[in-house]
């Protein structure tokens, strides 16, 4: 049976494009597929699309609050509110850790460990320990957390402000729009030559019917008790 392609469009702004990415990284050896992460940026998205994020409406902001301190204990992700979130997510931004990320999927020619580790440590950065993901200080920390050495760091601190990087993540943010995305996390399944597309991270039960994969849970190697 051929491997389904699961491609994740996601940015390390967004706190439930993180679930997002946790649940579909403990799926790869769960679900016959190979997962494509692709690194883009929340805020092109949705100019784009002439979106409004949620955040900016006033009662959704206050459900969002809730929301989050549910999901992370469901999902087991240690997703905590950044001491001045709209800062952090309209003011900061993630341009340059996005930036950063994409370097890093550049250079990463076998596979994407290194990608998933340094978008797991930016992630953390912001949405776990409240530090900054802009300044290339924490970029590099993030990056040395993540198994890269020293040299390798800086080295992607360079590629960063290259116009090829720029290009590439410019490339998948049209790519997630192609897909008629309105803001991230965006999961594209390609399933039979057609691609099926999820906005969000709680469509999961209902992507495993799509994609005649079952669903186990966010936490599918979790044992579970017998009634």
């Amino acid at each position: 049976m051929s491997r389904k392609v699961i491609e994740l469009f996601y940015d390390v702004v967004s706190p439930y494009a993180w679930l997002g990415f946790e649940v579909l990284c403990r799926y790869r050896n769960v679900w016959n597929m190979e997962l494509k992460l692709r690194p883009a940026l929340l805020g092109r998205v949705i100019e784009a699309t002439g979106n409004k994020s949620p955040a900016m409406v006033p009662n959704k902001a206050q459900y969002m609050i809730t929301d989050l301190d549910r999901l992370a204990s469901y999902m087991n992700v240690p997703v905590c509110q950044p001491s001045h979130a709209f800062e952090v997510m309209f003011i900061k931004g993630s341009l340059p850790a996005m930036r950063f990320i994409t370097a890093v999927a550049e250079k990463e020619k076998d596979g994407d460990h290194l990608l998933e580790n340094v978008s797991r440590e930016v992630w953390k950065r912001i949405w776990s320990t409240d530090q900054d993901i802009c300044e290339p200080a924490s970029l590099s920390e993030a990056g040395l957390k993540a198994g890269l050495s020293s040299s390798e760091v800086e080295e992607l601190l360079g590629l960063a402000k290259s116009q090829p990087v720029k290009d590439k993540l410019k490339q998948t943010i049209q790519e997630a729009i192609n897909y008629e995305a309105f803001g991230l996390p965006l999961i594209v399944c390609h399933v039979d030559g057609k691609p099926q597309v999820f906005f969000g991270s709680d469509r999961f039960e209902l992507m495993a019917h799509c994609i005649g994969e079952k669903w186990l849970g966010p936490q599918p190697f979790k044992p579970t008790s017998n009634l």
